[in-house]
């Protein structure tokens, strides 16, 4: 089986005993912490349209083993109530699965090892019928999708079957919100959209939205991967990144997820907290990173031919052609060393550029972002940084 020294390694045996169908496609894992409306998610993909494959939803309810007694309490009648609704609603090619409450160890209670652990239980569900290819669908447990959801994830995966995974089309769910949290919302899916289409523009190959209830991943590059990490916020953003490193990651875009917009300080950064933050006038969503940074990066990027092979007399002369906030961050980070050990281990310039984005990737360009707005620029108005944005991509 393809997940036996995976499972070996991590000490790991799955919960759910009942026998996987043989036409299992999707497993979609919905990890779930002191969540009373549950059933709104459950619903929305019992009422899901199913094409050929065979699909099992699996609710990881997790605790700390510190949680508050009124957590515990209503993990507990959450595992009661989808136990009930599962007999209504469950049926043999679309079935349900409630595992736990389980209790994490407070070193690792949080978003990533939850996300983990019901990702693992799916693993183990292929791992049975010996299927690498089966699709592992993150979802949380505040969020619904449209009734083509499952039919869109099997489609893209028939029509891409040597893809890692994929990320899913979203959108906030905006009912009921105050103008302020509206506001706020429309911003952050705003600074969203131009965050990825600015790291598309420097060149950087992988830009994508790193949503953790808006993306899928083939049980065998999960496998390869090393699983999900533990992070106790920020997890879909690491997985993903390191996702394409081995191998394509495309996006759906022909169907949505619906997460909350809700304020949350269950995590330490995400959608929550920064919502919380505007509410509370701690953070201004109307300004954002500065569109010139990115331009700094795009100049870098282009240059990446003459990093092959490059010897230490020519990249100091390189610097010093690079804007100041590109070549501040490079002396600083020693980025020579990086890129002498990559040279060494490169014989053609294919797999120097390949490389080169997993010394250079979107963890580094991060850190570039907020070294230069410390020391060089001061973050703008995001509807001018968008203009900005447009008007270079229009032109180009």
């Amino acid at each position: 089986m393809f997940a036996e020294k995976y499972f070996l390694r991590n000490g790991f045996s799955g919960k759910i005993t009942k026998f996987p169908h043989k036409n299992l496609g999707i497993a979609v894992v919905i990890p779930c912490y002191n969540e009373p409306d549950i059933l709104k998610t459950l619903t929305s993909l019992a009422q899901c349209n199913l094409s050929e494959w065979y699909v099992e939803v699996i609710v990881l309810i997790n605790h700390s083993e510190t949680a508050p007694d009124n957590v515990k309490t209503q993990n507990y009648l959450t595992r009661q109530e989808i136990d009930e609704w599962i007999k209504d609603y469950s049926t043999e090619r679309k079935q349900f699965h409630a595992v736990g409450p389980i209790v994490l160890k407070k070193k690792w209670a949080g978003a990533g090892m939850a996300r983990k652990a019901g990702m693992d239980e799916a693993v183990a569900r292929f791992n049975v019928l010996n299927k690498p290819k089966g699709i592992i669908a993150s979802l949380d447990a505040d969020t619904v999708v449209e009734a083509n959801y499952l039919q869109e994830i099997e489609n893209y995966f028939k029509t891409n079957p040597s893809y890692a995974g994929a990320t899913i089309n979203f959108k906030h769910q905006t009912d009921n919100l105050d103008e302020k949290h509206l506001q706020g919302i429309l911003l952050y899916e705003n600074f969203m959209d131009y965050y990825k289409r600015a790291m598309g523009y420097t060149g950087y190959p992988y830009p994508m939205f790193t949503v953790g209830s808006a993306f899928a991943v083939t049980a065998g590059a999960y496998v390869k991967r090393g699983g999900m990490n533990r992070r106790q916020a920020g997890e879909d953003f690491y997985f993903l990144q390191n996702l394409v490193q081995i191998g394509t990651v495309g996006e759906i875009s022909s169907t949505v997820v619906y997460p909350s917009a809700r304020l949350s300080d269950r995590v330490p950064f995400g959608t929550g907290p920064v919502l919380q933050k505007w509410m509370k006038g701690e953070e201004d969503l109307r300004i954002t990173y500065n569109f010139y940074a990115f331009e700094d990066l795009k100049i870098f990027f282009d240059k990446l031919n003459m990093l092959f092979r490059i010897t230490s007399e020519n990249y100091e002369n390189m610097l010093l052609s690079l804007p100041l906030p590109i070549s501040a961050f490079l002396k600083e980070i020693d980025f020579w060393s990086e890129l002498n050990d990559l040279n060494k281990n490169c014989a053609v310039l294919s797999s120097f550029r390949l490389r080169f984005f997993q010394k250079f990737n979107a963890f580094k360009i991060l850190k570039y972002l907020n070294f230069s707005h410390g020391r060089y620029y001061k973050k703008e108005d995001l509807d001018e940084q968008i203009f900005l944005l447009n008007a270079e991509l229009k032109g180009s």
